[in-house]
C-alpha cells in the first residue's frame, strides 16, 4: 500500500470512527462543551491549525472541553448537526445553504468564512478532454451529491450545453468521496475529477493529471467562499460567551495561518500523520496552501450564487427558497443593546 492508499484508507477509517460517535453521542447541549466538525484536507486549515496550536483550546479556556469529530463529506456533517450530535462545524457552502433550508426553523447559520478557493478541474493524462466541449461521453467524478463541488461541475456542465446522465445525457458523473475518486484516477475509471485540495495538487503532481482550469477562475475576482464555519443555531442562542470565544480564535488562527504559510504547512502535516497514518509529501501541501485563500470573509454573494445553482439543479426543493437569515448576527448583544 502506497502512501496515498494509505491516507485514503485512514480518512475513511477515521471518518467511520468519527460518525459512530456522532450516532452515540448525548443530544444534550452541555455549557461546557463544544462539538466541532472538519475535514482532513488543507481547505479546513483553520480548525486544524487553531487546534493544533492549541488556540481554540486558549481562546476557550479550560474549563470548555472540544470535542473534534473529522468527516470527509459536507451532507454527513449537514446530517451530524441534524442529529445534534454536533455543535459547529467547518463545510462548503453548498451543504451549508442545503442545512439551513432543510433544518427544522432554519437552525444552521454561517459563523464565518474560513477559505476562499482551493478547488480544481483536473483532467486524467490518458483522457482527450482539452476544453469543455470535449466532455461528451466522459466519466467525470466530484464529491457526495450536493455538495459544493458537485454543484460546480453540475452548473459547468449545464452552462456548456450538457445534460447529465442519469437525465438522459451524455457526461456521467460519479458522486464519490474523495478518497475513492483517487482510486479511479490511478485505475483511468474516469477521465477528470473536480476536487477540492489537496487532493488536485496531488492528482496532478503524483499521478500526471493536468489542471484544466482552478474553480476560482471562473468566480468574480477570483473569489467564492469554499469552507464557511456554520453552527447550529439553537446552540449558538444558548451560548453566546462560547461561540464569541470560537469566533475569536477562529479569527486569531486566519491570522496566524496567513503569518506563517511554511509552519502551517509542517503543523498539516504532521497532524494528518497522526491522525491518518501517513503524511503527504511537503512540496505537495506547500502547494496545495498556495491554491487556497484563508480568510473570515464568507464571500456572501458567492453563497447566493450557490443557492441559485443548486436550486436550479432541483437540490433545494420545489418551493422556492429564501436565505433570510442565514448569516448569524455576530454583534455582541451587549452592543446589540445599545444600538
Amino acid at each position: 500500500m502506497n502512501f496515498r492508499s494509505a491516507i485514503a484508507a485512514g480518512i475513511i477509517g477515521v471518518v467511520a470512527v468519527s460518525v459512530a460517535l456522532a450516532v452515540f453521542t448525548s443530544e444534550q447541549d452541555d455549557k461546557d462543551k463544544i462539538r466541532l466538525a472538519f475535514f482532513p484536507n488543507v481547505g479546513h486549515a483553520v480548525p486544524i491549525i487553531g487546534l493544533e496550536r492549541d488556540i481554540f483550546y486558549e481562546k476557550l479556556g479550560s474549563e470548555i472541553t472540544v470535542e473534534k469529530k473529522i468527516f470527509d463529506s459536507g451532507p454527513q456533517v449537514i446530517e451530524s448537526l441534524f442529529a445534534r450530535s454536533i455543535d459547529v462545524a467547518y463545510v462548503g457552502p453548498g451543504p451549508a445553504v442545503n442545512g439551513f433550508l432543510k433544518s427544522e426553523n432554519h437552525n444552521i447559520v454561517i459563523l464565518s468564512g474560513a477559505a476562499s478557493g482551493g478547488a480544481s478541474f483536473v483532467v486524467h493524462p490518458d483522457s482527450d478532454i482539452q476544453s469543455a466541449v470535449d466532455f461528451s461521453g466522459k466519466r467525470i467524478a466530484a464529491p457526495q451529491i450536493a455538495n459544493t463541488q458537485d454543484v460546480s461541475l453540475r452548473h459547468y456542465l449545464s452552462e456548456h450545453g450538457f445534460t447529465t446522465a442519469e437525465k438522459g445525457g451524455s457526461v456521467v458523473v460519479l458522486n464519490i468521496a474523495n478518497p475513492e475518486i483517487y482510486v479511479l484516477f490511478t485505475k483511468s475509471d474516469i477521465d477528470a475529477a473536480w476536487v477540492p485540495e489537496p487532493w488536485a495538487t496531488i492528482f496532478v503532481n503524483e499521478l500526471g493529471g493536468k489542471r484544466l482550469f482552478y474553480e476560482e477562475e471562473l468566480w468574480p475576482e477570483n473569489r467564492f467562499a469554499s469552507v464557511l464555519l456554520v453552527a447550529r443555531a439553537d446552540y449558538v442562542e444558548s451560548n453566546p460567551e462560547i461561540i464569541q470565544k470560537l469566533l475569536q480564535a477562529h479569527q486569531d488562527t486566519i491570522q496566524w495561518i496567513n503569518s506563517n504559510p511554511e509552519q502551517t504547512g509542517t503543523i498539516f502535516n504532521e497532524f494528518v500523520k497522526r491522525e491518518l497514518g501517513k503524511a503527504f509529501p511537503d512540496y505537495i501541501i506547500s502547494e496545495a496552501l498556495t491554491n487556497i485563500e484563508i480568510t473570515s470573509d464568507p464571500i456572501p454573494d458567492s453563497i447566493h450564487t450557490f443557492a441559485e445553482r443548486a436550486d436550479s439543479l432541483g437540490y433545494l426543493g420545489r418551493d422556492g427558497y429564501s436565505l433570510e437569515g442565514i448569516f448569524y448576527d455576530t454583534t455582541p448583544n451587549e452592543q446589540k443593546k445599545e444600538v
